[in-house]
């Protein structure tokens, strides 16, 4: 995968004001998740969690696909749900702005705001 943003807020503010493409949001995710891709071999998933990997050999596209979404929602800890206010002071989008694609952003950037704060922990 090519050089991607650090885990910031800043980068966490420019995916959720669309100012990062969708490709490499999901190359964030993708990358945490432990998916790593080797262009002569494809997709290695042997870093990734076995729940994952049974159900996505290869990485889903999260803007695109509402189970995938879902999943991901589902993995964060409870503890972990509010961090786009907690961390960000996100309060979220206006009613005219709701479309799939901004509220799946939304979930990956809470999701990686979860993976970061739980890596911050373990070191």
């Amino acid at each position: 995968m090519p050089d991607l943003p650090p885990l910031t807020n800043e980068t966490f503010w420019a995916i959720l004001r669309d100012e990062i493409d969708n490709a490499t949001v999901n190359q964030l995710v993708w990358q945490c998740l432990g998916y790593r891709y080797n262009p002569e071999t494809g997709w290695d998933n042997t870093a990734v969690a076995t729940d994952w990997r049974q159900d996505y050999p290869i990485p889903p596209d999260f803007v695109e696909s509402r189970p995938a979404t879902v999943k991901l929602t589902r993995s964060i800890p409870p503890e972990n749900k509010q961090l786009l206010k907690e961390e960000l002071g996100f309060s979220g989008y206006k009613v005219d702005e709701l479309i799939p694609r901004k509220t799946r952003r939304a979930t990956m950037v809470n999701w990686l705001l979860s993976y970061r704060k739980s890596n911050l922990q373990l070191q």
